[in-house]
């Protein structure tokens, strides 16, 4: 039976030796046999926890901020929610708890089919992003960026290129060729070894993704590094991690296709967005602490004869602690890009 390491080895020769790293990624996580592809899933019974998977605030403070992007552009008919990375519809879900009315307007992307069928009625469920204009709506994203393939730059007394090649036992290894000259975003000097993710699919990523919507935002999530010469004084290990079954995996170059890889978003090789801010300090405005208080009170008055929605409501407290940990979930960005048609610029 094929594996994701059949496939990486059958590219590698098909190219004449090596392929660049962002190859090798997108064969190791989204290949017919990567990782994405067959068991790799978010959740307690999955390889991580994301924000939606640790409850339904996050999705019920990011409903308030999709009502609020709706009152924004004036209440359009044709308002549309587009989650990318959806998942097996963990987020969509505790949206549409929150604001059932846009259940026919809620649009969850996921390429592993899987996953894609978990997804709750009501919502369109499509393997890629729409290729046409929405219209107005919101896009959002929650721990996407950081998993679409990247390059790899090394430094070497210049920067180089890592490609993956087949070494003499058999085994994936590291070659380097020339960096590209474009990449200006690379400090001019670095510790020999150091290494920076390049990002150019996180970057089309959102290029693509403000482009479907005439007017509204585009959000996303992740755990991010404001500038990408921030990384090179830090062990690469510690931004370019892997992980499965809750825990940390091995080399990202063992093992392909049994476990996730992904980096720290730089937000300098994207498009300048209009906000970044923490995930802690979005939630915060959107109303968390509010929802926490509420959900302290119900569980109060049903502490007595508590019911299954009680005990939803107390979950709050737990959940915000989590969601708001500055060591943790709290500390990722929040970063947004506005998308203003012709006639909202005009004042129309």
């Amino acid at each position: 039976m094929l594996s994701a390491s059949d496939e990486v080895r059958a590219a590698i020769d098909a190219a004449g030796g090596a392929i660049r790293f962002d190859e090798f990624m997108h064969l190791a996580l989204y290949g017919e046999h990567g990782f994405y592809s067959t068991t790799g899933r978010a959740g307690r019974r999955g390889d991580f926890i994301t924000s939606p998977e640790v409850g339904p605030l996050f999705g019920t403070v990011l409903a308030r901020w999709i009502e609020s992007e709706h009152r924004r552009l004036g209440e359009p008919d044709d308002f549309t929610i587009i989650e990318c990375g959806a998942g097996p519809g963990s987020l969509a879900r505790a949206v549409l708890a929150a604001a059932p009315r846009w259940r026919h307007h809620y649009v969850a992307v996921e390429i592993s089919g899987s996953q894609l069928q978990q997804h709750p009625e009501g919502v369109v469920s499509l393997p890629m992003l729409p290729t046409v204009a929405v219209g107005s709506g919101v896009v959002v994203a929650n721990e996407l960026l950081d998993n679409l393939p990247f390059r790899l730059a090394v430094f070497d007394g210049v920067w180089r290129e890592a490609l993956v090649s087949i070494g003499r036992g058999g085994e994936l290894v590291e070659a380097t060729e020339a960096s590209d000259p474009t990449w200006s975003f690379l400090p001019e000097t670095a510790p020999h070894g150091a290494r920076v993710p390049i990002q150019d699919q996180a970057s089309d990523w959102v290029t693509s993704a403000h482009r479907l919507l005439l007017q509204g935002t585009v959000i996303v999530f992740d755990y991010c590094t404001a500038r990408t010469a921030e990384l090179v004084d830090q062990p690469w290990r510690s931004w370019l991690r892997t992980y499965r079954s809750h825990d940390r995996g091995v080399h990202y170059l063992r093992d392909p296709g049994s476990q996730d890889i992904t980096a720290q978003v730089c937000v300098d090789q994207l498009p300048a967005p209009s906000s970044f801010e923490s995930q802690s300090d979005f939630l915060r405005r959107f109303g968390v602490n509010d929802l926490v208080k509420e959900g302290r009170s119900a569980w109060t008055a049903a502490a007595a004869r508590p019911n299954l929605a009680a005990m939803t409501m107390r979950s709050r407290v737990r959940e915000a602690e989590a969601l708001l940990d500055m060591s943790g979930l709290g500390m990722f960005g929040a970063i947004a890009w506005r998308v203003q048609s012709a006639d909202t610029a005009a004042g129309r």
